[in-house]
């Protein structure tokens, strides 16, 4: 018989990053916050008001983050336009959203340039000017249209099945690429953006995400044709990619900012944007692509 101890023995890998975060707290804030999506998706109307509440705490977020750094960014104009882009999409679907976007980019835009009055020289503003509108696009306009999802059907597939695609797919793109990154993690993707970011967990995210789009599209949209599996591969690459991208679009804002977290609202998790980044960019292309085939 071999003596050595580990002779023989089958060992699971061990994490080669740390994880970064109190895994108990955030699980535990995660599990909460996917109770309290669930209850919204059975209590009926809730979704709307959710999106809405979840927006404007996350323009809240940003706008004191920029005007902490000496941006001017004006929140109660930013949080009226966002919260009209994104109730007028209840009754009037895509063309309420664009066209509230529209008025309130042009109002955004002129406020900042009588904000001081009209003896006052605006100083800075085309950066200010631009950082609002750029707050319009990344924060309302993506969560309209993950409002509108829940107005999408197809046959006898509800709306609530349409969010519950997204979710997941953006869910296992995260859990892909945290698990692949966290004990495969070696190549960094963008070190100058995000240094945690691997081409190990950008693997991890598209493999994992484009297998449960396959299986939501045939599970819970019932595309039953050898089609779903074109469509779950190309909706869970897309997803993954967005997700990815928004990560990556608020991980610069942040070392713009030269900060850690958006803020501390969700223990675990920083803040509501930290939360969402991903899930805003990957909400407008969800809404894209099955709308165009529902």
């Amino acid at each position: 018989m071999d003596s050595r101890p580990d002779s023989g023995r089958f060992h699971l890998p061990q994490p080669k990053n740390s994880a970064g975060r109190s895994l108990p707290v955030a699980i535990s804030v995660a599990v909460g916050l996917g109770i309290l999506v669930v209850a919204c998706l059975i209590v009926p109307y809730a979704w709307y008001p959710l999106i809405a509440v979840a927006m404007g705490l996350a323009t809240w977020e940003v706008c004191r983050r920029l005007n902490e750094n000496g941006y001017d960014v004006q929140f109660p104009v930013l949080f009226t336009g966002g919260q009209a882009m994104i109730w007028l999409s209840w009754p009037f679907g895509a063309t309420g959203l664009l066209s509230a976007f529209g008025v309130s980019a042009l109002v955004t835009v002129v406020a900042r340039l009588f904000h001081r009055g009209n003896d006052v020289k605006p100083v800075n503003w085309l950066r200010d000017a631009g950082v609002s509108v750029f707050v319009l696009i990344w924060i309302p306009l993506c969560g309209g249209f993950g409002a509108m999802l829940s107005l999408i059907s197809r046959d006898d597939v509800s709306g609530w099945a349409f969010i519950v695609t997204f979710m997941l797919c953006v869910i296992a793109s995260d859990v892909g690429g945290y698990a692949s990154g966290v004990f495969f993690g070696s190549h960094p993707m963008a070190p100058a953006i995000s240094p945690s970011k691997s081409w190990e967990g950008f693997a991890g995210s598209l493999l994992l995400a484009s297998a449960v789009g396959v299986a939501c599209m045939a599970l819970l949209l019932k595309f039953h044709d050898p089609l779903h599996i074109v469509l779950g591969l190309g909706l869970g690459t897309g997803l993954s990619l967005c997700a990815i991208l928004g990560d990556l679009v608020e991980s610069q804002f942040k070392r713009d900012l030269g900060i850690k977290d958006i803020s501390r609202m969700l223990p675990g998790h920083g803040g509501m944007m930290d939360r969402i980044d991903g899930m805003l960019p990957a909400a407008m292309l969800t809404w894209i692509m099955l709308n165009a085939v529902s």
